[in-house]
C-alpha cells in the first residue's frame, strides 16, 4: 500500500473523469499507530470493495477539517477534546465505531513512575504522585482522563501534579534523563522504559478505567448520508478486520493464532518494524463487534468540560452514529474467535 500525501489524493481525484473509480474511492485518514490495525489489515486481506487510499496525518486532529469538508470519507483517531470543539462547531463528523479500548487485560495506557523515585522511596503509594512532574502528550485526550481518574482514587486532584506534554515516543527519554518524574504513556513507550530499568509500572488503563474509549472510528457526515452503501461496505470490511485483529490477541500479548501475520502488517504500514517490540508491548483492545462505549467517551466528555476544554454544547447522540455497525453485525454474525 503506498500512502500518498492529502494533496496529492485531492488532486488524483478531481483529475478523474466522473463516475470513475477513482473518483469514488474512499479515503480514510489514518495516524500509522498500531490502533489503525483494522484499517491496514482490510487493505492486506482485500476486505474492501472498493478503492481505499489511506492518508497519514500527524493526528486526528488534523483530520478534523478534512472530513467536515468531505476530502475525507473516514478517519482514526482520539476522541479528545479537540474532536467535540470540532462537531459543537457544526463540522460535520460522526463516532461510528471502536478503534481502541482497553478490556481486561488490554491497557495499552500505562501509568509509569521512574525507577529511582522507587528506590530511594520517593514513591512508594499512589499519593506520592502529589508534585510531580507527568510527561502526557495533549490536554483533553484518554490519557489525561486515566491519570485524572488515577489521582481522585486517592483524594488527588489533576492540579496536585504538573503535566508536560512532548510526544509519546518522547516519553522513554524524558524517564531516563530524569527531565519527568513519571508518565501516562502509551505503548510501545512504557513497555520499552520498564525494558531499559528507567521506569516501573503502576497501572494500566484497563485497571483504572475497565473498557476505556481510548479511540474511535470516524466518518464524514457527507460519506454517510451521500454514500450509504459504500459507508456501510466499509464498516462491514473495518469489522472484518477488527476481529481478524482479535485473532491476534492472547494472554495481553499478541500471541494468538494471527499474531505473526498481524505483526507482518503492522510492520509494513507503521514506524515500529521490530518484532521483538510487538511481542514486548501490551497491545490495545478492539471491540470484535465495533460498538462504542458511549459511557466511557461521556465520562471523558465530562472531564474535559471541568478542565475548561471544551467550547459549546456537546450532545454525544448526535455526535456518535451506531448505525452502520448493526448493519455489519447483522451482516456478518456473532463474533466467534
Amino acid at each position: 500500500m503506498n500512502n500518498r500525501t492529502l494533496l496529492a489524493v485531492l488532486v488524483c481525484a478531481s483529475l478523474a473523469p466522473p463516475g470513475t473509480a477513482a473518483a469514488q474511492a474512499i479515503t480514510v485518514g489514518a495516524t500509522s499507530s498500531t490502533s489503525d490495525a483494522p484499517i491496514f489489515i482490510a487493505d492486506k486481506k482485500g476486505y474492501f470493495r472498493e478503492e481505499v487510499k489511506v492518508v497519514n496525518f500527524r493526528s486526528a486532529a488534523d483530520m478534523v477539517a478534512p472530513l467536515g469538508a468531505g476530502q475525507l470519507e473516514a478517519g482514526a483517531g482520539s476522541a479528545s477534546a479537540g474532536l467535540y470543539n470540532a462537531v459543537a462547531r457544526g463540522i460535520r463528523i460522526k463516532i461510528v465505531a471502536d478503534k481502541a479500548s482497553s478490556p481486561p487485560g488490554y491497557g495499552g495506557t500505562k501509568i509509569l513512575v521512574r525507577k529511582d523515585h522507587v528506590d530511594s522511596g520517593r514513591y512508594k503509594s499512589l499519593k506520592d504522585f502529589k508534585g510531580m512532574k507527568f510527561a502526557m502528550n495533549a490536554p483533553g485526550v484518554s490519557n489525561t482522563s486515566t491519570l485524572n481518574t488515577l489521582l481522585k482514587s486517592v483524594g488527588l486532584k489533576y492540579s496536585d501534579v504538573e503535566t508536560v506534554d512532548m510526544p509519546l515516543p518522547d516519553h522513554v527519554a524524558a524517564l531516563k534523563n530524569r527531565s519527568v518524574d513519571a508518565s501516562a504513556s502509551v505503548e510501545p513507550a512504557p513497555a520499552l522504559a520498564v525494558r531499559g530499568g528507567d521506569a516501573v509500572l503502576i497501572k494500566s488503563d484497563d485497571e483504572v478505567l475497565p473498557n476505556h474509549q481510548i479511540a474511535v472510528l470516524l466518518y464524514s457526515e457527507d460519506f454517510a448520508l451521500k454514500r450509504p452503501n459504500a459507508a456501510k461496505q466499509f464498516m462491514r470490511a473495518y469489522i472484518r478486520a477488527v476481529r481478524f485483529y482479535n485473532g491476534a490477541l492472547q494472554n495481553g500479548r499478541l500471541d494468538g493464532p494471527n499474531a505473526d501475520e498481524v505483526i507482518a502488517i503492522l510492520s509494513e504500514a507503521t514506524p515500529i518494524k521490530s518484532r521483538d517490540i510487538y511481542k514486548l508491548i501490551t497491545p490495545t483492545g478492539m471491540n470484535p463487534d465495533g460498538r462504542v462505549n458511549k459511557e466511557s467517551l461521556a465520562y471523558d466528555l465530562g472531564f474535559y468540560t471541568e478542565q475548561g476544554l471544551i467550547k459549546g454544547t456537546i450532545n454525544l447522540d448526535d455526535a456518535v452514529d451506531g448505525s452502520f455497525v448493526e448493519v455489519a453485525v447483522k451482516e456478518l454474525g456473532p463474533y466467534r474467535r
